[in-house]
């Protein structure tokens, strides 16, 4: 069972942390500093980067949780907190799927055709939903570790 947490918790660690990191750090100072092509450019090697990771994460995450909860009587026997977590992280997942293959896909196209303008509408698309899942990340973060305590 530690395994399983140990894994569970570092996934998550990376795909949040790294969320927060993108979000609330490079992107005021990416946005501050440079212009939007070499911006643009910037992020795309950014999310090509990072994508992998959370990929990983995210099948570890699965994985991870699943052993969990067929090491502790299976799903039937879970918790409040944990059935909101699972809530929680599958829209997180969901979320991250419509990033990859929706306006990450364009913006690569938008880039490699040199269209900045639309690049940078897709760039603002991607921010908004990775502001989102930062605050899903953090609220299943919470609920994880504290929900125990509070949700009957």
């Amino acid at each position: 069972m530690g395994i399983y947490l140990a894994l569970h918790v570092l996934s998550v660690v990376v795909w949040v942390g790294g969320m927060f990191f993108a979000w609330m750090v490079l992107r005021p100072v990416a946005a501050g500093q440079l212009e939007p092509p070499p911006r643009l450019k910037l992020w795309r090697g950014v999310f090509e980067r990072f994508f992998p990771w959370v990929w990983a994460g995210i099948l570890l995450i699965i994985a991870s949780g699943t052993m969990m909860i067929i090491e502790t009587g299976g799903l039937a026997a879970t918790t409040p907190s944990v059935r909101a977590m699972i809530t929680l992280g599958t829209v997180m997942m969901l979320i991250f799927f419509h990033v990859y293959f929706a306006p990450f896909r364009r913006i690569r196209r938008c880039l490699d055709a040199e269209d900045y303008p639309a690049a940078g509408q897709q760039l603002a698309t991607i921010r908004k939903l990775v502001g989102f899942n930062t605050l899903l990340g953090v609220i299943t973060i919470a609920v994880a570790t504290a929900g125990k305590y509070y949700l009957v």
